[in-house]
């Protein structure tokens, strides 16, 4: 069989190693296993790899100090980090450390050995290695759906460089939240993160927050004032709401992004900073370029690496890691015990819309952790705005078990069966009893049981009788 490379997979997971050797090997690789980063090491003595599929956390050394190690020792290797707990630190730890990629378990098996195929590609075109990792900053950031990993990922690309970003999202998404990741793992961070929002401030006013104005420069400037772009020089500033800056601003800021320099206003010379710019939008730029409200060159100017933050409808599996993160923290703010949620909210909260995404879910865990009479928060406790709409599903239903599944198993409950079967076997029995206007053996023939098992069943489950 012709060897395309020689690939090791790390792993304390047998299962996952004998899959994924089995598959790299039917694919023409060379594939061998090992349990932990310390025999990978010893095995770096006798002889180098083509390409490494290392887990993150591993009895001993972690698949990051396996990284470490490989950056001094075989530098050319590309190494492929998977881990079953993905968020962002381990992200940008992953690409800051010079990995090919970072995998999310699970993984679909043919995405890991294209990967692997693509990181030997890589190798053989002697492409140039990357940093030494640094240290990451504890993040706010929760998100293990693959929406939410696509932005992990991309801020962790783009950790090692200042180029300008355009996130876009709609509002409430996260976009300031996403804006100071990039920051923070940034050549950066060391610097100044300084925030204006467009749509905040007055447009009469717009032009001296953002470069400044000289003492007497119109009536009320009593004092030289240093605007935005020089507070933020060294570091990075984030303009949010970019669509609804007015055109006479947009001409200045895109001179600033071409040449780095601009006049406060009343000034006669011009000032130089070095500012990283990155813009946030919930608008549609090319649709506002087309109704000549935006500048084309100056989207062209911003738009070096676009970021789109994903509704929270999008990402409806991250819902109950969030009500929970949420719950804890305004439980901190407020200095009270914090709420636990009851199941079936959990469930209702999964498949809330939420039109005010994640900003939204934030009020309304601070509004339940002062409401709520109880320590349980239960249905009835809802607000008005999720209790009295109507949830709308476009999927099959078995698409929304699962949703709902994957985030009960994320928030960390156990014994999810125990509390779906029953809720089941009740939503059932009761559409069955509506269809056949309460006639229990009619009820039974539809749901493919004897008579005797409805009436246990309707007694187990003390379903009331109509």
């Amino acid at each position: 069989m012709n060897r395309q490379g020689r690939v090791w997979v790390v792993d304390d997971d047998r299962s996952i190693r004998w899959v994924l050797c089995r598959a790299l090997q039917n694919a023409g690789f060379q594939a061998i296993e090992f349990e932990d980063a310390e025999r990978a090491s010893a095995a770096l003595a006798d002889n180098e790899p083509d390409a490494i599929v290392s887990d993150v956390r591993m009895p001993g050394r972690s698949g990051f100090d396996l990284l470490a190690e490989l950056r001094e020792r075989a530098p050319k290797v590309p190494v492929i980090i998977t881990t079953a707990y993905p968020d962002l630190d381990s992200a940008v730890s992953a690409f800051q450390g010079g990995a090919f990629e970072h995998l999310p378990k699970p993984f679909d098996i043919d995405d890991a050995v294209d990967l692997v195929s693509r990181a030997i590609a890589q190798r053989r075109e002697d492409t140039t290695t990357a940093e030494q990792p640094q240290p990451a900053a504890p993040s706010d950031m929760i998100g293990s759906a693959p929406a939410m990993q696509e932005v992990f990922r991309a801020i962790g690309r783009l950790s090692r460089s200042s180029i300008n970003v355009l996130i876009t999202g709609e509002s409430g998404t996260g976009k300031e939240l996403i804006a100071r990741a990039l920051h923070r793992h940034s050549p950066r961070s060391g610097g100044p993160f300084i925030a204006l929002n467009m749509a905040a401030i007055n447009r009469e006013l717009l032009e001296s927050e953002l470069f400044g104005h000289e003492r007497g420069a119109f009536t009320g400037a009593q004092a030289l004032r240093r605007g935005r772009f020089e507070q933020a020089h060294g570091g990075t500033l984030f303009l949010d709401e970019i669509g609804d800056m007015p055109a006479e601003l947009q001409t200045r800021l895109l001179r600033v992004l071409q040449e780095g320099e601009f006049y406060r206003v009343g000034a006669h010379a011009p000032l130089q900073v070095d500012v990283r710019v990155i813009a946030a939008t919930h608008q549609n730029l090319e649709t506002q370029v087309q109704a000549g409200k935006f500048r084309e060159d100056l989207l062209h100017r911003l738009n070096v690496v676009r970021v789109r933050v994903p509704p929270l409808r999008e990402r409806r599996e991250d819902i109950p890691g969030l009500v929970l993160h949420f719950l804890s923290r305004a439980a901190k703010e407020l200095q009270v015990d914090c709420k636990t949620v009851a199941p079936e909210v959990l469930a209702r909260l999964s498949h809330f819309d939420w039109p005010g995404n994640v900003r939204q879910l934030e009020n309304i865990c601070r509004w339940l952790t002062v409401m709520t009479p109880t320590q349980i928060v239960r249905a009835d406790d809802l607000p008005p705005e999720v209790i009295g709409t109507t949830v709308t599903v476009d999927e099959d239903w078995q698409s929304s078990l699962r949703r709902w599944a994957a985030g009960r198993l994320a928030s960390g409950d156990r014994g999810v069966m125990n509390d779906l079967t029953p809720a089941f076997e009740k939503l059932m029995i009761g559409v069955a009893l509506e269809r056949t206007g309460g006639r229990r053996q009619d009820a039974a023939l539809l749901l493919g049981w004897g008579r005797n098992t409805l009436t246990r069943k309707i007694k187990e489950l003390g379903i009331a009788d109509e």
